[in-house]
């Protein structure tokens, strides 16, 4: 009996370990592939083509059931409404989202300030800052009372992404208004971040064994060891991302007026008008998450339709005056001021350059046209008014001319002609020349 009751025990046990070591190498595959971290760069302003970038990130890494998505940060800022597209997307992110700022030098800079405080994990580099979150408009300025709502709903947006991640409430109140910006340290110290790392694999060996609240759900990362795999910006997205810069855009938008204005002085050269409607799409897709404002985009299309009439009605200038008037005015005030914006503003030095090339070039198709005007006829039969022609008979009243190897009759203006004499010819009626002696001719 004894014997049976001992022979039971080890059965038992290796049993157990059996069912153990099946639940290890059933998970295992699983644990194993989930070691992979995905990895971008956003070295430039927030804007629609920024957004879409981190939300492919995103979407990536919840695919590929990856440890986390590492976002390098670097940036001045951008539009309020694509950073709200982007905290979302990182509130609602399956997988950890950890926003590094870098390399040394690099800023997170008022929407940046907004993106590292809604990340599961903030980090930076040395020598790197953050803050500097307070709204300004495209020119510096706006109305007092704009400025105060749009600050204050700035402000509210900062500290619920800030008690939601659990970090400085009141840090982030003052970024916003009062453009507080500090370094690194001072950020780690202030709870602002969660660590400091000197570079990509110092982040990943600190993330390790970290853990991260997600829905609920606690979850620790993994990525001592894990394979970096980086997601580059698309090449659209880098085009329509460097098109989200205003000058860009208003630079674009004029060469799109020039080409369809070539193509209007050209009819059939196609190649103009392509390029022009091709530059105005990009430039009104650029303008359409930018306070466009259509009165200024008015002006600048009067501004060209008034170039125009100068070439067609002779006002003696008035016309051009009126049009770089026109389009000066519509460039300074075609983005609205709004304290929405964060990028860089239209600069005058562009402003200036665009109206002194668009009156250089119309003065020059002015000058063109009235020297065309000047210009005497080459084709038809005012061609010959004024040329010289050979009698091969005597012009008593009527008679012969052989002008560029061809005969004509002809009707003398002053009396008779002997034959082989050099005529001028004075006019054309039908077929006929009306001619006078070279020596008489004025």
């Amino acid at each position: 009996m004894e014997t049976s009751e001992k022979n039971i025990i080890p059965n038992q046990y290796f049993e157990n370990r059996f069912y153990i070591l099946s639940i290890i190498l059933f998970f295992l595959p699983s644990f194993l592939l989930a070691q992979k971290v995905i990895s971008i760069n956003l070295n430039e302003g927030i804007n629609p083509s920024t957004a879409e970038y981190i939300h492919q990130g995103i979407a990536k890494a919840e695919k590929e059931n990856a440890e986390c998505l590492v976002i390098n940060l670097n940036t001045p800022g951008g539009l309020l409404t694509s950073t709200r597209e982007i905290v979302t997307d990182m509130m609602r992110s399956k997988v950890p989202v950890v926003v590094y700022v870098s390399p040394t030098g690099s800023h997170a800079g008022s929407a940046g300030t907004f993106i590292t405080l809604a990340a599961n994990i903030a980090a930076m580099a040395p020598g790197t800052n953050i803050g500097a979150a307070h709204p300004v408009d495209m020119q510096g300025k706006s109305d007092a009372v704009m400025n105060e709502k749009v600050i204050n709903d700035a402000s509210a947006f900062i500290r619920t992404i800030a008690e939601k991640r659990g970090r400085n409430v009141q840090w982030a109140d003052d970024a916003v208004r009062n453009s507080v910006s500090i370094t690194e340290r001072e950020a780690l110290e202030k709870n602002v971040i969660n660590l400091v790392a000197n570079d990509e694999k110092d982040l990943l060996s600190q993330l390790d064994g970290k853990q991260v609240e997600m829905n609920g759900i606690t979850k620790i990362l993994n990525t001592k060891n894990a394979t970096v795999e980086p997601l580059e910006m698309g090449f659209f997205q880098k085009v329509l991302s460097r098109l989200s810069d205003p000058n860009i855009s208003y630079i674009i938008m004029m060469l799109g007026f020039y080409g369809l204005l070539f193509e209007l002085f050209s009819p059939g050269a196609i190649f103009p008008g392509i390029v022009g409607v091709i530059c105005l799409i990009l430039a009104f897709y650029s303008m359409s998450s930018m306070p466009v404002n259509y009165a200024g985009l008015t002006l600048i299309v009067f501004g060209i339709i008034l170039y125009l009439l100068e070439i067609k009605i002779i006002s003696h200038g008035l016309l051009a005056i009126g049009g770089t008037i026109s389009v000066l005015l519509g460039s300074m005030i075609l983005f609205r001021t709004s304290p929405m914006q964060n990028f860089e503003s239209l600069s005058w030095s562009v402003i200036f350059s665009v109206t002194g090339v668009t009156l250089l070039f119309f003065l020059f198709l002015i000058t063109m046209g009235l020297r065309a005007q000047r210009t005497k006829p080459v084709l038809g039969d005012n061609s010959m008014l004024g040329k010289t022609a050979i009698t091969t008979t005597d012009i008593d009243i009527q008679g012969q001319v052989k002008f560029m190897g061809e005969t004509w009759n002809a009707v003398s203006l002053a009396g008779k002609i002997n034959a082989n004499e050099k005529v001028v010819i004075k006019e054309i009626k039908g077929l006929t020349l009306y001619v006078q002696p070279l020596n008489e001719s004025v």
